[in-house]
C-alpha cells in the first residue's frame, strides 16, 4: 500500500502556543483513521490541515503528492480530491439541497447537468434522503443537513473525506443515521477517511487505527482493536475511561 498523506516532523502554532508538536504520520490508500482525544488536543487542526485550511509553520506536508509545506500547491485542485465535512454543514440556506449537491461538480469539474443530475439522485438514494432534493436545507433537520453535506462531499468523487465532529452538533436520535452513512463510505477500499469523532462505539465498529492525542502530540498510532483493549499511555487510558463511561 502507498501512502496518500504523509505529515513529516509537522509544527503548528497560533502565535506562541504550540497546537501541533512533531506530528509524523502515514495514511495509506483505503484508510479509514480515527482521531480521539480530549478537546484542544489538535485533532481539528491536524485534520484542518491536510486540506489548506490550516498551514503549517515547519516540516512536511504531503497529501496526494501534493507538497502542502510549498507556496505553489493549488489548495483549491487539492481540495477537489480532499472533501470535508464539518461539525455545522456548511450547506447553502438560499439553495435546494439538489442545488447544494450539484453546485461544486458542475463548477470545479464541469461535469455535465444531465450527469451530475443523475450523480446527486444517487447519492441521495444513498444517504437515504430520496424525496428531499427540492427542499431548502432550512426544512430539513441536523441530522438531515449532515447527510445532505456528506452527500455533497461525495459528489466531488474525492480520494479522502475529513470528517471533523460530523455528529457532535447533533440531538442523540440523529447522529444513528449519520453514523450509518459513514460506515457505508468506509466499506469503499478506495476511499481514505479520517474522522474525529467522540463516538467510540463508531471508531470500534469502523476505523482500521486509532490516533491519540493530547496537546498537540500524537500519543498513540495503533490498530482499534490494540487501542481499545490496552491503550499503551497513562493519558489515553484515563481518557477512556473518561468517555465509555458516560
Amino acid at each position: 500500500m502507498s501512502s496518500i498523506i504523509q505529515f513529516k516532523d509537522v509544527q503548528k502554532y497560533y502565535g506562541k502556543f504550540h497546537a501541533l508538536t512533531d506530528i509524523n504520520l502515514d495514511i495509506q490508500h483505503g484508510e479509514t483513521v480515527v482521531l480521539i482525544g480530549p478537546s484542544g488536543s489538535g485533532k481539528s487542526t491536524l485534520l484542518r490541515s491536510i486540506n489548506g485550511l490550516e498551514t503549517i509553520q515547519e516540516g512536511k506536508l504531503i497529501v496526494d503528492g501534493k507538497d502542502l509545506s510549498s507556496d505553489k500547491t493549488n489548495l483549491n485542485q487539492l481540495r477537489t480530491d480532499v472533501g470535508m465535512v464539518f461539525q455545522h454543514f456548511n450547506l447553502y440556506n438560499n439553495k435546494t439541497i439538489l442545488e447544494n449537491i450539484m453546485l461544486a461538480p458542475k463548477i470545479v469539474l464541469k461535469r455535465a447537468a444531465a450527469e451530475n443530475r443523475k450523480v446527486a439522485d444517487e447519492l441521495l438514494k444513498r444517504v437515504d434522503l430520496t424525496n428531499q432534493g427540492s427542499k431548502y436545507p432550512a426544512q430539513l433537520s441536523g441530522g438531515q443537513k449532515q447527510r445532505i453535506a456528506i452527500a455533497r462531499s461525495l459528489a466531488m468523487d474525492p480520494k479522502v473525506i475529513l470528517f471533523d465532529e460530523p455528529t457532535s452538533a447533533l440531538d442523540p436520535e440523529m447522529v444513528g443515521s449519520v453514523l450509518s452513512v459513514m460506515r457505508d463510505i468506509a466499506k469503499n477500499p478506495n476511499m481514505t477517511i479520517l474522522v474525529v469523532t467522540h463516538e467510540m462505539e463508531f471508531a470500534k465498529a469502523v476505523a482500521d487505527r486509532v490516533l491519540f492525542m493530547a496537546d498537540g502530540k500524537i500519543l498513540e498510532d495503533t490498530s482499534t482493536q490494540e487501542f481499545f483493549k490496552q491503550p499503551k499511555t497513562e493519558r489515553a487510558r484515563q481518557f477512556l475511561s473518561q468517555v465509555e463511561h458516560h
